[in-house]
């Protein structure tokens, strides 16, 4: 597919999408937007200063009444245009994330796409089942409900490595429950969150309800936690990071929603379909060139398969093809920078002295020689405790590791900090129904790995973070309970009055 519009052309008027139209930054410092694949520049902006993340709060506030007081059916319909608007520009917007993330178009026509509008469709749907406990007399005398309510202005922070779906994840909920918002996508990936505000504005979501401020975290970020007039932060990013991000926002007394690193374990016991195995590890690390919270990074596998496993692995690895992301042929883009690609070979480059690199571990030269590409790797013989079976790398890396019983496995499973997702791969019900029972992540697949549905909640346990993204559940973090009782009696002396005052 060709270029269907000249990017700085499109965002001539700025990265800042503010009150429903763009403008430019204010922080007196550009930035350009560079594709991974060729090292060249797309567009070249202004960055978000202090100032223009107080005009996007400003318009997020003054378009919460409006949009707070309208009925779940008026914000349900606006939203249902929203995944009309989006899918008519699907496209566009596959063309604009592969070009500024340097994922396989296929990817982005296929996963990103798709599922950002499938999003816009359930959150259209479920804005109009935002319900509380049902209406009761508890203690006979009173009758109590509960009401959800919209809480205000939201800020939230996005990364770079699902630009589109992730603004989406933020934004979706957010606004379906009635709140307005403030989105900081990463700097180096603010395209598609650009053009998703601008297709809720061409939807007829109110102006003001969905605001961008492209910007440094350390500036435009850290000021959108802080601010006064923002009550609930959400953050999706490093485990690092996401410390920072609560210090500020607990600080202020916020609410606060982190989705943070992965490490997820891909448990292989000796009864599982070993080319299922196989080729659902291949996949589940090579996503998105392995830059996935989820990605399967760690395969722990029992040792009857072992050998085979790592022989199978290493086979498919070896076919994967590196290429042009707009080539449909091409199944791996490259990393999100150079300085990513570089930091990946240096967890590969450490790993040398105490493992053993089966297949990859490098860069590919000749015409790819350019882009921030990496090739698909398989570390063997690393100990438990080493940095590459520990360390979030986000890359083309899977390190494997040998185990004997269950319980090892199960255990080993659950030895890092993270716990965001993790597979187990067996045919034995009893074996699948305890690796979920006992597997500590957010979510556990069995005999797959990668899959989501916008129906079911995406989050972590540990260090990985707290709250939900997706599915009715992440209306928990988006909403305020309210319990409503009133009197049924008409008694103006209350018997419990006598505990205060007076006698029975």
């Amino acid at each position: 597919m060709g270029n269907t519009f000249q990017v700085q052309d499109r965002f001539a008027d700025g990265a800042q999408y503010i009150g429903g139209r763009l403008r430019s930054g204010t922080s007196g410092h550009s930035h350009e937007v560079v594709d991974p694949a060729t090292g060249e520049t797309v567009y070249t902006y202004e960055l978000a200063g202090t100032a223009d993340v107080d005009a996007a709060v400003a318009a997020a506030r003054e378009a919460f009444p409006g949009w707070s007081g309208a009925t779940p059916a008026e914000r349900s319909e606006a939203m249902h245009r929203f995944a009309a608007v989006l899918a008519e520009q699907a496209d566009d917007f596959a063309y604009a994330e592969s070009l500024q993330c340097g994922k396989p178009l296929k990817l982005s026509t296929e996963f990103d796409v798709p599922g950002t509008v499938d999003n816009t469709s359930f959150f259209a749907g479920a804005a109009r089942h935002l319900e509380g406990k049902s209406a009761a007399e508890y203690d006979g005398d009173h009758t109590s409900y509960v009401r959800r309510e919209a809480i205000g202005v939201i800020g939230s922070i996005a990364p770079w490595n699902y630009p589109l779906q992730m603004a989406a994840w933020k934004v979706l909920p957010a606004i379906a429950a009635g709140n307005t918002i403030v989105l900081k996508p990463a700097e180096v990936t603010p395209l598609t969150s650009l053009m998703f505000a601008q297709a809720a504005t061409e939807a007829g979501i109110p102006d003001g309800v969905i605001n961008i401020v492209t910007g440094a975290g350390k500036e435009a970020g850290e000021h959108l936690v802080g601010h006064p007039d923002v009550v609930m932060t959400s953050f999706t990013g490093s485990t690092a990071v996401g410390k920072r991000v609560a210090e500020i926002a607990t600080s202020t007394v916020k609410r606060l929603h982190l989705e943070l690193g992965g490490k997820a374990p891909f448990v292989v016991f000796d009864d599982a379909d070993l080319e299922a195995a196989v080729n659902g590890a291949v996949a589940g690390s090579l996503i998105n060139t392995g830059q996935d919270c989820t990605a399967a990074t760690r395969a722990y596998v029992q040792r009857p398969l072992y050998d085979a496993f790592v022989q199978g692995v290493a086979a498919l690895m070896e076919t994967v093809r590196l290429g042009d992301p707009f080539d449909p042929k091409t199944d791996l883009g490259p990393l999100i920078s150079h300085a990513q690609r570089d930091r990946v070979a240096g967890f590969v480059e450490r790993a040398r002295a105490y493992a053993t690199v089966v297949t990859g571990g490098e860069a590919p030269g000749g015409e790819l020689a350019d882009g921030a590409y990496y090739r698909p790797t398989l570390v063997a013989g690393a100990a438990q405790d080493s940095e590459i079976v520990q360390a979030e790398i986000f890359g083309p890396v899977l390190v494997v590791l040998p185990f004997d019983t269950d319980d090892e496995g199960l255990a080993l499973a659950n030895d890092t900090p993270y716990g965001l997702a993790a597979s187990a791969w067996t045919r034995d019900l009893y074996r699948a129904n305890r690796a979920t029972r006992e597997i500590k992540a957010g979510c556990v697949w069995i005999n797959d790995h990668i899959p989501i549905i916008s129906e079911m909640p995406h989050g972590g346990y540990k260090a990985s973070g707290f709250g939900k993204d997706m599915s009715s559940y992440s209306f928990e973090e988006y909403t305020q309970v309210k319990h409503v009782m009133y009197d049924n009696t008409a008694v103006a002396r209350k018997d419990w009055h006598r505990t205060i005052f007076g006698d029975r």
